[in-house]
């Protein structure tokens, strides 16, 4: 099944360690701050595809999201509400908007922790997976961005006319991402019991049981119970940067002329937040180099 959705991404493959392995990361609130799906919508409403009381809208889901309310029946009707929404979106005009806006919108809200594991990772000769419930239109370009080996991520239904039908095809969430995780490692040989994997919500312990090295991050209050009665690595990121900033050599994707300008703010973390987080990612990188 997954073998339709999980996409390869145009990095270049580095060598790989025997017997193969991979790191997967949830997407939001992973490795970047914010959900990625909502983060667009004053691009999307600028152009034309949303209305006002649609952004407006978002925004309350983006901030539900973001305070880690909301739980599994909350995260299907926001599920309904977009998929709603989307219906009748022309597909390459929402690839386009992503494709202008990725930079001024994503780039400013990957956590530093997160890029400097998908480098130990890859030096480490594992492949990185982005496994995200987040739309592949948007996921796909990310992945990209982040220079992951493979993508998975939920797939709506497209009509002959180029348009969302609103249907979804294939909905990456909670067991389905396990199931997408397993179905991967069959297919290029990973080792589960030497694979990683990363996330900051609940419904994601299907994945995270799934391979040897589970990590929560920035955790909700049930994976945190969980990791803690597990004894599974809590890890806090809070410090978005650019990738730019952080790799001044780092050859980023083509970027087309902006249709609309925008700039999301990172919420600067306290120097004791800073100090503990550092601790934190140093001995999970340790981890990582040293498995």
């Amino acid at each position: 099944m997954v073998g339709a959705y999980a996409r390869g991404v145009e990095n270049q493959p580095l060598p790989h360690s025997s017997p193969r392995t991979a790191a997967f990361f949830d997407l939001d609130k992973t490795v970047i701050a914010k959900s990625s799906t909502l983060t667009f919508s004053k691009s999307f409403y600028q152009g034309g595809l949303i209305n006002r009381r649609a952004v407006l809208r978002t925004a309350y889901i983006q901030f539900i999201f973001l305070a880690g309310g909301a739980d599994h029946d909350q995260m299907e009707r926001m599920r309904e509400y977009l998929s709603a929404l989307c219906k009748g979106w022309n597909v390459q005009q929402v690839r386009e908007i992503v494709a202008e806006t990725l930079h001024d919108l994503i780039d400013p809200i990957i956590y530093d922790e997160a890029a400097s594991l998908i480098e130990a990772h890859h030096t480490a000769g594992r492949d990185v997976v982005i496994v995200s419930t987040s739309g592949a239109e948007v996921v796909e370009p990310i992945g990209e961005m982040l220079g992951a080996d493979r993508v998975v991520a939920t797939r709506m239904v497209v009509g002959e006319d180029g348009c969302f039908t609103g249907e979804i095809d294939y909905y990456a969430y909670g067991p389905t991402k396990a199931e997408a995780v397993r179905e991967l490692a069959e297919s290029e040989g990973y080792d589960l019991a030497r694979c990683y994997a990363y996330s900051d919500s609940a419904t994601d312990i299907p994945m995270l049981e799934a391979v040897g090295h589970p990590h929560a991050v920035n955790p909700d209050r049930a994976l945190r119970r969980e990791a803690t009665a597990r004894e599974w690595p809590v890890l806090v990121f809070n410090r978005p940067v650019r990738l730019k900033q952080r790799l001044p050599g780092l050859s980023m994707p083509a970027r087309p002329a902006l249709i609309a300008a925008a700039a999301v703010g990172a919420a600067a973390a306290t120097a004791g937040l800073v100090w503990y987080a550092s601790r934190r990612r140093a001995h999970a990188l340790s981890a990582v180099r040293s498995a």
